[in-house]
């Protein structure tokens, strides 16, 4: 079959500050472009000279973002980039969309490519959604006329049609990620790179974002997709490859992949810090401090009986500022795909965060899940589906039997992932034969 993408034995470093963590001196080319638009003309020397970086100056040391990696994507796939915080995703994706170069090996692409990255790559904020259509197509590579021929319908799909003419400055993260989809999608690229596109915004526009990778897919064009997302994975990719700390770990079966990934971040007990867990997404700002699991008798525990009642109780991060938040709380199943959740929305209720409240508890009546094991899923943000702290598989329990239905039968996970008590009766044959 013939490969789309070949990638052979990439490496890239960064310079970091020994001190503060931070890279140094390095701009993509993009990030050139852009700041030209703000500042006039910027010469081809100038973004030669910032992307260069000096190796002999004391309290610099290197940092392998990315370490000897090699895949090769074939033409009509879909495939899973998945991993952790920090492993290499992103800048694996920079690399395949030639916004960065690697330190070593190379990269062969066949096909043009379209890529929905950061937030706001390639948007000038002092310019419209209509202009930054114009310019982000530009970029992607596409004609004036070809994108004349996709406007409406890239504006009807990020829905933003009263806001066309207002710089992309007021607009939110949610309207920057809707049409930033909108033009990568229809640009109808032969490879489609996406990065965490279901991070941000509502329910009806991840189902459509989707809903728009499946008929990528379907079209035969191929699609590379980085998402914390699980079921996504599961639903969209038959292969995942799997990165820790830069190297490439897994490369096969997305179940297979999934499961490894998943297992990977465990961490055991039911009270479980969250200020330096490994799963906060990229970009959170700090609310969820600590969580713990508890059993009907308020003692912690990560050991639940099928029905019995919990409770999980929430510690806001110490950065945490007072105000009026969101919190959920979602149950996922061992390959971290969501089976169901509890949140302030759905139940009336938005506490107040004040700094003298010790934690937030929320109350299940019965958890009504078949033995097995589970994780917690934790949200936080001002506004329902909004969320700016998000912190994957943050505790993880274990379901033990017990006699649910009370009569001597124990629940089999074969039977699926939730229980559900039942009423049957007989229905009486009409009478009349009609």
């Amino acid at each position: 079959m013939t490969s789309a993408i070949s990638i052979e034995s990439i490496s890239k470093s960064y310079q970091i500050n020994k001190g503060t963590g931070e890279p140094r001196g390095y701009r993509t080319l993009r990030e050139s472009v852009m700041g030209g638009l703000s500042r006039g003309a910027t010469s081809l020397k100038s973004i030669g000279r910032d992307r260069q970086t000096s190796v002999t100056r004391s309290g610099v040391e290197d940092f392998w973002s990315l370490k000897d990696v090699s895949l090769r994507i074939n033409q009509a796939e879909v495939i899973g980039l998945i991993g952790r915080n920090g492993a290499g995703k992103s800048t694996l994706l920079k690399i395949l969309s030639r916004i960065t170069e690697p330190t070593s090996g190379r990269v062969e692409i066949r096909g043009r490519v379209g890529s929905l990255l950061e937030v706001g790559t390639g948007f000038h904020t002092e310019l419209s959604g209509r202009e930054n259509i114009y310019l982000n197509g530009a970029i992607c590579g596409m004609k004036r006329r070809e994108i004349d021929r996709k406007f409406d319908e890239i504006v009807d799909f990020a829905d933003i049609g009263q806001f066309l003419d207002t710089p992309v400055k007021r607009y939110s993260s949610g309207m920057f990620v809707r049409l930033a989809f909108g033009v990568a999608a229809h640009m109808e690229p032969e490879i489609l790179l996406v990065d965490e596109v279901l991070a941000v915004g509502d329910a009806a526009f991840q189902k459509k974002c989707l809903g728009k990778m499946n008929e990528v897919s379907r079209s035969g064009r191929t699609v590379v997709l980085v998402s914390h997302n699980m079921a996504s994975i599961l639903n969209l990719c038959d292969r995942v490859a799997l990165l820790e700390r830069g190297r490439l770990v897994f490369d096969g079966p997305s179940k297979e992949g999934i499961e490894r990934y998943v297992d990977s971040g465990r961490q055991a007990g039911g009270d479980i810090s969250l200020v330096d867990h490994s799963n906060r997404r990229v970009n959170s700002r700090p609310i969820l401090g600590r969580v713990r699991l508890l059993d009907q008798e308020g003692r912690v525990t990560d050991q639940v009986a099928c029905g019995e009642p919990i409770s999980i109780e929430i510690e806001t991060h110490p950065e945490c500022t007072p105000g009026d938040y969101h919190f959920a709380v979602g149950f996922d199943d061992s390959l971290g795909c969501r089976l169901m959740t509890a949140a302030t929305y759905l139940s009336n209720q938005a506490p107040t965060f004040r700094r003298d409240m010790a934690s937030l508890r929320c109350d299940l009546d019965e958890l009504a899940l078949t033995p097995g094991r589970y994780c917690l899923t934790l949200n936080a943000g001002p506004r329902e589906w909004v969320w700016t702290d998000v912190v994957d598989h943050a505790l993880w329990f274990d379901v033990i039997p017990t006699d649910f239905y009370g009569n001597g039968r124990l629940p089999n996970p074969d039977w699926g992932h939730t229980l559900i008590r039942s009423r049957w009766s007989e229905s009486q044959a009409d009478a009349s034969g009609a």
